[in-house]
């Protein structure tokens, strides 16, 4: 599916690229954490998709992930990801290669790293309506 604009707005949302290490790491992380497809994945350049949803990763030398707790603003932004049993979504993230740092800030939502450490939340799907 090809991305339109509306006639009020002058773009429309192709993909969400995210700066990393390692594309194909990451591509083989999130396709296996969605549950999408890979569709391209190397050491220069990642993307998984679903439908016309994508998201791209792409190697920038010398990337680093952001510290945690991040109070120097340089986390950027992070995933909030519905599930519907916490635990059971953490053991399975884990289980593709998620890491759990610490401290955890809340008992509602969970945060983890992925491979290359970037930091997405798990949330309680019943919390999104």
């Amino acid at each position: 599916m090809t991305p339109s604009t509306s006639s009020t707005a002058p773009a429309a949302l192709a993909m969400t690229t995210i700066d990393c290490a390692d594309p194909e790491r990451e591509a083989k992380f999130w396709a296996a954490a969605l549950g999408w497809d890979i569709a391209h994945a190397d050491g220069d350049y990642g993307m998984v998709t679903s439908g016309s949803q994508r998201l791209g990763f792409g190697r920038v030398e010398g990337w680093k992930a952001p510290g945690w707790p991040n109070t120097s603003g340089t986390k950027q932004f992070h995933f909030d990801l519905a599930v519907d049993d916490m635990a059971q979504a953490e053991a399975a993230m884990t289980d593709l290669g998620a890491t759990k740092p610490e401290p955890q800030p809340s008992t509602d939502w969970v945060v983890l790293r992925d491979p290359d450490g970037h930091l997405f939340c798990l949330t309680k799907a019943a919390n999104w309506g």
